[in-house]
């Protein structure tokens, strides 16, 4: 079985495999949305709202201000260090309309990871959110030549009742000495009003298909962060296909909760909106109870969620009096969705929770499960145009059914390789049959019905007396514990075994549980090699800014200490 989009029974109906061409680039489909909707809201943000010609409006001013005060050119790459705002969304497709490509940084990220991007990509001009102006004062006059500075509050309503997050309340002190209309913070570092209000024209927009649009930076877990190079071709497939997989209209409202800096959050959020004309709930920081309100309020019918964010949110607890009736579709990945969490969702809201799969090499999706018959921590099938095979890592031979290998993947989202890295692009690729595969680094398993199942990352298994044991799936069976809110599990040495099992789990909010019990249950439900030998109860587990955890500070973590008491 090649795990491609026509070996499953479940495609859904009415939708063609092949996508029939999306807009030429992203910039392309906010001037579509724009003209084609001028007076609609774009986006609400905590009561403040933008319409798709102001959207736009804005965004040409800032192009403008890049390409005559900045000296960005095309092809030039451009810094977004912002978190979740109008700005964001402005500033990303500003940078697009200046013929230049994205570079969208962590929030989360210090002033040495920023210098670290800046510096592998060469971007010389940043737009950075006022709260992270102090990362970047070091860097200005260096690595980094011009600043744009923005104040999220500047788009706010007059007056809310919605609960707002720390950073739209308070102000950066070092930046509050300077006049608000003044131009100047610092030697080529404006604020961002006043690099509107300059109100330059930019150049005509000329990119191309085949030009470099956006380039995420992998996390850099596993070493210095890679940035991978994606053409409007590769980002615009994604959007187009997630939009009509999902069945999203220009008449759905949808929440932006995701990260932006993320290509889950860019994508199928920001992005999907705006190639439809729909309009977008902007969350600066996450908080349940200001979603559940958002949803209410501007009845959204598509909300991205990770499985984090719904333990958040459906432990809310008068989440009843909410109407949330308006949801259609509710997706997301990056973790599996625990089966009973996943039950209470669906009978909560009505819908299923759909899981899907992607990486940062593929701009978001490659695979997502049929809107009609959603399998529970399931990847789903591959999109439109996307080949997908599991193989034997050493020898890629095409497995077959329910056998474990590495998922790899061909499609128009593939990414063209790593910025600069040559090496690390050729790596990434193999040959199966004459068609070229990204290497996704994951393993996993096709069902007989052509969904496909994670496993595990390819680096992670434990090797327990000579048994496999991947932790994502003692992850998943712990979570059925009903004291276990969150576990991670990771290897620890064991002198008779070479290495066993250890668990950190975070417990449910009013449960009282021992390790030992959590172990006494682990041996009735799961085989004796996967069961946690040790068990240690922390508050919550380490996760990067797009709420994946962080498995691998944990691990390194408990690999420093075997060292220690060795």
């Amino acid at each position: 079985m090649e795990g491609n989009v026509k070996d499953s029974p479940y495609w859904p109906e009415g939708l063609a495999h092949h996508l029939s061409s999306p807009q030429p680039s992203l910039y392309g489909n906010l001037e579509t949305s724009a003209s084609r909707y001028p007076g609609k809201t774009a986006l609400h943000y905590y009561g403040g709202t933008l319409s798709y010609a102001q959207l736009r409006q804005e965004v040409e001013a800032l192009a403008g201000f890049l390409q005559c005060q900045c000296a960005v050119a095309r092809g030039d790459r451009v810094a977004l260090y912002m978190q979740n705002s109008p700005q964001y969304v402005i500033g990303y497709y500003a940078i697009l309309r200046a013929n230049a490509v994205v570079v969208p940084v962590n929030p989360m990220n210090t002033t040495a990871e920023l210098r670290q991007i800046i510096e592998d990509c060469g971007a010389k001009v940043v737009l950075l959110g006022e709260e992270l102006y102090e990362n970047a004062q070091p860097l200005l006059g260096g690595a980094i030549s011009h600043a744009i500075v923005a104040r999220y509050s500047d788009y706010l309503a007059d007056n809310t009742d919605l609960p707002l997050p720390v950073v739209l309340t308070e102000t950066v002190p070092e930046l509050d000495i300077y006049s608000e209309h003044s131009v100047a913070i610092a030697p080529n570092v404006v604020r961002w009003r006043a690099a509107l209000a300059a109100a330059q024209q930019p150049s005509p927009y000329v990119a191309s298909p085949e030009d470099l649009a956006v380039i995420p930076y992998t996390s850099g877990t596993t070493g210095a962060p890679k940035g991978c190079m994606h053409t409007n071709r590769s980002a615009t497939h994604v959007v187009a296909a997630s939009a009509q997989w999902c069945h999203v209209s220009p008449d759905s409202a949808i929440l932006c909760a995701m990260p932006m800096f993320h290509v889950t959050g860019m994508q199928q959020c920001m992005n999907v909106a705006i190639s439809l004309g729909s309009t977008m709930v902007v969350m600066t920081r996450w908080d349940s109870r200001c979603a559940a309100l958002l949803i209410e309020r501007y009845r959204v019918g598509l909300w991205i969620a990770i499985s984090t964010m719904m333990v958040d949110f459906m432990s809310l607890p008068d989440l009843e009096r909410f109407d949330l009736s308006s949801i259609e579709r509710l997706a997301g990945g990056g973790a599996a969705m625990p089966n009973a969490l996943a039950q209470r969702i669906e009978a909560r809201l009505g819908v299923p929770y759909m899981e899907g799969y992607g990486l940062s090499e593929t701009i978001s999706a490659t695979h997502i499960n049929p809107p009609q018959r959603c399998k529970l921590q399931c990847l789903g099938i591959p999109i439109q145009d996307t080949e997908s095979i599991v193989v034997d890592p050493i020898t890629l031979e095409v497995l077959g059914p329910r056998e474990t290998g590495e998922i790899l993947i061909s499609g128009p989202q593939v990414f063209t390789g790593y910025w600069g890295r040559p090496d690390a692009t050729r790596d990434a690729f193999v040959e199966v049959s004459g068609i070229r595969y990204l290497r996704t680094g994951d393993l996993g398993y096709i069902d007989e019905d052509g969904y496909f199942f994670f496993v595990d990352r390819l680096k992670r298994m434990i090797n327990v007396s000579g048994y496999k044991v991947w932790p994502a799936e003692v992850e998943t069976l712990l979570f059925a514990h009903p004291a276990v809110q969150e576990a991670c599990v990771v290897a620890t040495t064991d002198a008779r075994k070479g290495e066993a099992v250890k668990a950190f789990v975070v417990v449910r909010a009013g449960a009282d549980v021992s390790a030992k019990q959590i172990t006494e249950w682990a041996h009735e439900h799961m085989a004796a090699y996967k069961v946690p030998q040790i068990v240690e109860f922390v508050a919550g587990l380490p996760r990067t800014g797009s709420g994946k955890v962080q498995w691998r500070l944990l691990q390194e973590r408990e690999n420093a200490s075997a060292s220690v008491a060795s």
